[in-house]
């Protein structure tokens, strides 16, 4: 079976503010090919969790209009263990936030399109 995500197990969760820890196990799809000798867990995926993370815990949000303060600051790597913390605004914003050990990994905001029933 094809492993597209990690193990998530969620930490804390409120209307506004979700936390989850992430087990990057090697076994992910995702490490293939991106530098056999030393993978690294390609930007555009993590951003792809994120998406799929804020769909799954805020209820309304329909589709990513734009992507902003995008920063990938440390490389991730298989048997990396990860915080994520989303962060809802009332104004159809999402911020993020991975760490490592304390350590800022990446972080970014998401305008969405919401659904018209909110």
């Amino acid at each position: 079976m094809t492993k597209l995500f990690p193990l998530v197990q969620l930490q804390s969760q409120t209307a506004e503010r979700v936390e989850l820890q992430l087990t990057i196990s090697a076994d992910i799809v995702y490490f293939e090919g991106h530098f056999p000798q030393a993978p690294v867990l390609a930007g555009v995926t993590q951003l792809h969790w994120v998406v799929e993370y804020c769909k799954q815990y805020f209820a309304g949000l329909t589709q990513v209009m734009a992507v902003e303060v995008l920063k990938f600051q440390v490389m991730i790597r298989p048997d990396d263990v990860l915080q994520l913390v989303l962060e809802r605004t009332a104004d159809k914003t999402t911020q993020f936030s991975y760490y490592k050990a304390e350590q800022k990994v990446a972080s970014g905001r998401l305008k969405w399109n919401a659904d018209q029933h909110d």
